[in-house]
């Protein structure tokens, strides 16, 4: 096996992932400084998805219901108290109801902070309410955002552990034919590159590469913005947990291993039931800016600096190619953040290590200072005037 970079091919676009539009946080915040709180509120929704309040009258009080998966997500807002709701679980007769709620107490500790799981009738919600004065735009986009991401995530688990059903089924939009072939297609060319890769190090005895085989076959796949169900809440679990350096390296990475090689021997028919297009209310990334992009690598920078100054382009590739796959993992990017990514991605796919370094480096170092802004504005600006003059 030749020693070059992993194959990638991007995504199909998701009809059902919501978009942020940044424009609106700004407005969000700038309302909330001059008191208009309602307003505040409107922009915050707007700022996480647009589609919500289509067609709404935000004069008088204002209700959203809205899927996240099998989950269902109600907001209020009045001019005096914002609450959001969401309705996961039921509990029925063959559910262990005590092992159950001895993890709902667990996870009411930790992860969750401010919204808590609230046992009614025999089904689960997450609840959570507040002054209108109090919805600071950070505070209600976290909470929006914690009660959306959990309440999706925690019903596969707890149905799958303790035998719970589902409040409602999950509203989704299947793939077409062609789009379940391509779909395959990537994740086969994934699972091969994984198994190759695994013996290329093995062969060449660099074990501690193991660890970036094993982050980029994963995020590749959990990045696919179509992959739900208790797929995506596993690969979740185990890039949390391969990510977690308090926990010993050689854990984290026996753990993936194993999570991997099952995954990989699984038939086609098991895999392909989590790939769908699903509702949503808000993205499962979190909300980025061009600063907080710039901040998140500054983490990286002194690394990328060492690597570069050594020449070690293996080194740097590797790196680089499963930071920026994080990045895509962790934040809602904006369209040329994401695509800058994904064009490098698949640019140096294949090629020598020598090569690829170079490219993957000034992709890491726009995005890192920020001038990816400036460099798309030239490009738009290129093709303006050569379609003026063509």
């Amino acid at each position: 096996m030749e020693n070059v970079i992993p194959r990638y091919k991007r995504p199909l676009t998701s009809i059902s992932d919501p978009v942020n539009k940044v424009e609106h946080w700004n407005l969000a915040i700038d309302a909330f400084d001059e008191k208009d709180f309602k307003k505040s509120l409107i922009e915050v929704i707007n700022y996480m998805n647009p589609k919500l309040l289509e067609g709404k009258n935000t004069d008088g009080d204002i209700e959203i219901v809205q899927m996240q998966g099998s989950a269902e997500i109600h907001v209020k807002i009045t001019d005096k108290i914002f609450s959001v709701k969401a309705p996961f679980l039921k509990i029925t007769e063959q559910t262990n109801k005590v092992a159950l709620l001895r993890k709902v107490a667990e996870v009411n500790f930790t992860p969750l902070s401010l919204a808590q799981i609230q046992l009614e009738n025999d089904e689960l919600w997450f609840e959570y309410e507040m002054p209108i004065e109090l919805s600071q735009p950070h505070k209600v986009y976290d909470i929006l955002r914690n009660v959306s991401v959990y309440a999706d995530d925690y019903d596969d688990m707890f149905i799958e552990k303790y035998n719970a059903a589902f409040y409602k089924e999950p509203k989704f939009t299947p793939l077409t034919a062609s789009e379940k072939e391509e779909v395959w297609q990537q994740i086969t060319m994934v699972f091969e590159d994984y198994k190759n890769y695994t013996q290329f190090f093995k062969d060449k005895r660099w074990d501690d590469f193991q660890w970036d085989n094993l982050a980029i076959s994963m995020l590749k796949i959990s990045n696919m913005p179509y992959v739900h169900g208790k797929l995506r809440s596993d690969l979740i679990e185990y890039i949390g947990n391969l990510f977690n350096s308090d926990l010993d390296f050689n854990f984290r990475v026996d753990k993936c291993v194993n999570f991997m090689k099952k995954l990989t021997e699984k038939p086609r028919e098991e895999i392909m039931k989590n790939v769908y297009h699903a509702e949503q209310f808000i993205s499962l990334r979190w909300r980025s800016s061009a600063q907080i992009i710039t901040d998140r690598l500054k983490n990286n920078l002194e690394r990328v600096q060492q690597y570069e100054k050594e020449e070690s382009d293996f080194n740097l590739s590797y790196y680089l190619q499963f930071n920026l796959l994080k990045l895509i993992y962790d934040y809602n990017l904006e369209d040329h953040y994401k695509t800058a990514i994904e064009d490098v991605l698949e640019e140096v796919a294949g090629l020598c290590p020598t090569d690829a370094a170079p490219k993957l480096t000034k992709v890491f170092h726009g995005l890192q200072s920020g001038s990816i802004d400036n460099q798309n504005q030239k490009k738009e600006s290129k093709s303006f005037f050569s379609k003026l003059f063509s």
